[in-house]
């Protein structure tokens, strides 16, 4: 995922003024320096990180800081806010035009995941209540992207106009446009041609598109991928079309994150979504406050609410919450929510969404994916209906038919039905208020981990979790071995 590296060291960077009650000038330069390291490594641009280590080095030098009470507090708070700044300040909306339809173009290099961000962005705008998304095949030399788009048509359900490869490319753009109007498309979003590398060639033809349908947005499709040679591409784009905003893709990917950071201070124009994952879904407005959160391992709940709201039915809300007051949340039920958590994406990436979830021990090894999901469904679904609605009738001689019936051993059967039931009684006791016999429910839960949990069923195993102890011991390990390290260095 993008940022943990980053996140990591910056989080440690300021844990250096988190010693005392009062901090020193020297404090704070040894922080600065850590800051200076964890950007550079994350691909940042040199002359942003300068920049931006100067501003947080002039606020926190401030009284406010320097005579606080809660020193790391207040760093904390400067390097947040200047981080947030850094990407932009406040999340900017699409442009939506006065007189329908609302037209984007839609720019990029090969590979940078335009033709999919098409998609994704028709979705997420239908969602915001633009009706009859059009989609624009204007990329002519690659057959694969007019049929990779005609796919994600059919997908959503939304027309894609196309004349094949032998027409121009702004021809296509003015007559889609004049049959969206026909046809009361309320947007239209043109995937034109990528290359390769940026060339003249290629900027001509986007110039020419670009006056001749006088879109409401260009957006540039950057992969985050490419680090530093995102924000190069974004230069170049930027001059031939003065691009109205970024959309950064692959951000779940194994990447450093320096392009969101370094886009915006070099081009001036904001990033206005991000991709993270390859589902038409994975679409998420870009808000810099929030991400800014995200990396100082602040978490980020109001995206988290958002897609509660956007994925959760309130009435459905509503009864499950009365099934597990009343403990009668059965096997159906247990399915639903697993389905309706996994529209939401990866439950790791939703739990460092929650304030403090990114300081507990182990949460990077938390990883339950899909196929692990399925083999739990698998189970559910070898159950009788009857069953699945009563799952205290299920005997050990039912228990070995759903074994048979999905293909899992016995005991992983019975290590899930008794989680089940832990977990059923767990969320009963929480929604009654009754917190007494909570934290010997949580042991059992996390003892059944530990004996190996449900291996391959998608439960995740807490075996590997440290104790606070430990965590405490192995951080005194690391900071006295980084003393050692600059000892040896001064010799």
């Amino acid at each position: 995922m993008a940022f943990e590296a980053l996140s990591e060291r910056l989080q440690n960077s300021i844990s250096f003024v988190g010693k005392g009650e009062k901090i020193t000038e020297a404090d704070l330069k040894q922080m600065m320096r850590e800051i200076r390291l964890a950007l550079l490594e994350a691909d940042v641009n040199f002359k942003v990180v300068k920049t931006f280590v100067k501003k947080v080095n002039e606020r926190a030098l401030g009284s406010e800081v320097l005579d606080s009470l809660s020193p790391a507090q207040q760093v904390v708070k400067i390097v947040n806010e200047e981080l947030t700044e850094l990407m932009g300040g406040e999340h900017t909306p699409i442009n939506i035009s006065k007189q329908p339809p609302t037209v984007i173009m839609m720019a990029g290099l090969q590979g940078a995941g335009k033709t999919t961000t098409v998609g994704k962005l028709a979705k997420h705008l239908k969602e915001q209540g633009l009706k009859k998304p059009l989609l624009v095949a204007g990329d002519v030399y690659r057959p694969a992207a007019i049929d990779q788009l005609q796919t994600i048509g059919r997908q959503l359900g939304f027309d894609v106009f196309s004349q094949g490869t032998q027409a121009n490319p702004v021809d296509i753009a003015k007559q889609a446009l004049d049959q969206a109007r026909l046809n009361g498309n309320e947007v239209v979003l043109i995937d034109t041609a990528g290359r390769l590398h940026v060339n003249e060639e290629l900027m001509e033809e986007l110039r020419q598109i670009k006056a001749a349908v006088q879109p409401d947005e260009i957006l540039l499709t950057v992969d985050a991928m490419t680090g530093q040679d995102a924000v190069n591409v974004a230069a170049a784009f930027n001059d031939s079309l003065d691009i109205t905003g970024v959309v950064i893709t692959k951000l779940d990917g194994d990447t450093r994150g320096g392009a969101a950071l370094s886009i915006r201070a070099i081009i001036n124009k904001p990033i206005k979504y991000t991709g993270q994952g390859e589902q038409l879904s994975a679409l998420e407005p870009f808000h810099p406050d929030r991400m800014a959160g995200r990396i100082l391992g602040m978490g980020d709940m109001m995206t988290l609410i958002e897609k509660a709201q956007q994925d959760f039915d309130e009435e459905q809300a509503a009864k499950m919450a009365d099934k597990i007051k009343d403990a009668s949340f059965d096997f159906n039920d247990f399915i639903d929510q697993m389905d309706q958590v996994r529209k939401m994406g990866p439950i790791k990436d939703l739990l460092k969404m929650i304030p403090g979830m990114n300081k507990i021990p182990g949460l990077d090894e938390l990883n339950i994916d899909d196929k692990e999901m399925n083999q739990v469904k698998a189970v559910v679904q070898s159950m009788t209906p009857y069953e699945r609605s009563n799952p205290d009738v299920i005997s050990q001689s039912r228990r070995r038919r759903i074994a048979a019936g999905c293909g899992q051993s016995l005991d992983q059967v019975n290590r899930l039905i008794k989680q089940f039931n832990q977990s059923r009684e767990m969320m009963s006791q929480m929604s009654k208020g009754k917190m007494g016999s909570m934290n010997k429910m949580m042991n059992q839960l996390q003892q059944g981990g530990q004996k190996g949990g449900m291996p391959n069923l998608g439960m995740p195993a807490m075996g590997k979790m440290q104790s606070p102890e430990q965590l405490k011991k192995e951080q005194e390990q690391k900071k006295i071995a980084r003393l050692l390290k600059k000892k040896r260095k001064k010799k």
